[in-house]
């Protein structure tokens, strides 16, 4: 680690004059501008893409096909080109300002949280030192609510006003029973750094946060759902709701400024389900180990770097982190096009009456089960084998269910899944 750091310094002081402090702020702003803004572009392009292709399967479909050739795959492209083109209106009556502010405001915080994410064993470089990193990055994910308020309230329109408003009462109210679920797994690591965290789930499968005990496993549920309600995804998309506030809060918006809410509502729902990786799901790491060995060869004896060793251990790491948090983006996805919305009373009801209480009685029965245990180092290796064996038994189960589908797909009414060429010829030009 000390010649990776002698490496940064040198490549810093050769790169740039001035001062040491400006020479690393100048190189973290470039890496950002660099590499973080256009992953962050992907992410929100791909992420449409797929939910177009995922909500077209559920609904017997195929979803875009002609775009790009295959599968549609340039579809965000032809529709950013088209945002591109639009008109940038202003309704009569808005608050001018604060409408061509809000936008950016919601989308900022999800491109910094980008910054403080664990991706890989030397990857994370401004998240090892950072003591703070889940705080921070709760904390920016909550400065998104009040873009979502300004525009609705610098609108004029009180459909946009009622979409704010709904989204001000569910945000908040679910951040509570969030971050209750994330104390939960901050206890077991007894860190509020990312890094830290990660690096304590490296060992196997049976030491990822999510299988340390049935309470963690709650807590993993838990924080799913109410970053469900964070990210305004369905069935908590009340904000939105078309069929009440023909588009809620962003129905005056048109253009680049309409896309920018859409690339941080996919931003979010990626950023949440990484932190969701990072505490429960074992970070970059694989479930069998083979990442945490490559790794310890990354440095000779003499402590210089092994570059092969170094280079293969962060990409299999940071793939293994991107793949994870995409699974649960797309279950996301699936979800909105499974479950009917909520009405905002319910909405509220399954917060306070059900996700608050079990969030606190599970947090406490946590620290219980923590305190009890600690000269139990045994019984705590049982425990999380035996969650272990249970999570794979469920994957096994899932992925047998879907082995079926696809074996008896010939006799299935259902074509669009698991479809033969002859049955489902490409489309004319595709």
């Amino acid at each position: 680690m000390n010649s990776m750091a002698g490496l940064r310094v040198l490549a810093i002081s050769w790169a740039l004059p001035g001062p040491g402090w400006l020479q690393e702020v100048v190189l973290k702003l470039a890496i950002a501008a660099m590499v973080i803004l256009p992953f962050v572009s992907f992410v929100a392009m791909f992420s449409i893409w797929g939910e177009r292709k995922v909500s077209g399967h559920i609904h017997s479909r195929l979803g875009p096909m002609r775009t790009g050739g295959w599968h549609g795959w340039a579809q965000s492209l032809a529709d950013g080109l088209k945002l591109i083109q639009k008109e940038d209106l202003l309704p009569a009556g808005a608050d001018g300002v604060l409408f061509r502010l809000a936008p950016y405001l919601a989308f900022a915080p999800a491109l910094t949280a980008f910054l403080f994410l664990a991706w890989g064993r030397d990857l994370s470089g401004l998240t090892n030192t950072f003591n703070s990193g889940v705080f921070f990055l709760l904390a920016t994910l909550g400065v998104q609510v009040l873009g979502v308020i300004l525009a609705g309230w610098a609108s004029n329109n009180k459909w946009s006003v009622y979409g704010a408003m709904r989204e001000a009462c569910q945000m908040v109210s679910y951040e509570i029973p969030l971050g209750l679920a994330i104390l939960t797994a901050i206890m077991v690591a007894g860190s509020m750094n990312l890094y830290e965290i990660s690096l304590q789930q490296g060992a196997g499968l049976h030491k990822w946060f999510v299988f340390h005990d049935p309470f963690n496993m709650l807590a993993f549920g838990l924080y799913y759902i109410a970053a469900l309600a964070s990210c305004k995804r369905a069935p908590f998309d009340l904000p939105e709701s078309e069929s009440e506030l023909v588009a809620g809060y962003h129905t005056e918006y048109s253009g680049m400024r309409f896309s920018l809410f859409f690339f941080a509502e996919y931003a979010s729902m990626f950023v949440v389900s990484a932190i969701q990786v990072s505490l429960w799901l074992g970070a970059w790491y694989d479930p069998f180990g083979v990442v945490a060995r490559v790794e310890a060869l990354r440095f000779h004896a003499d402590g210089s770097i092994a570059w092969k060793y170094m280079v293969v251990a962060n990409a299999l790491g940071a793939g293994l982190f991107i793949t994870k948090t995409f699974l649960l983006v797309y279950v996301q996805m699936w979800l909105r096009w499974t479950l009917p919305r909520l009405r905002i009373d319910q909405v509220l009801h399954l917060c306070v009456k059900v996700l608050l209480p079990l969030a606190c009685v599970n947090l406490l029965a946590a620290a219980v089960y923590l305190w009890l245990t600690e000269p139990l180092p045994t019984f705590r290796f049982v425990v999380s084998v035996a969650l272990a064996v249970v999570g794979v038994g469920l994957v096994m189960v899932i992925g047998a269910i879907i082995g079926m589908a696809w074996m008896r797909r010939e006799r299935s009414t259902f074509k669009v899944m698991f479809t033969s060429s002859r049955e489902m010829p490409d489309l004319p030009g595709a």
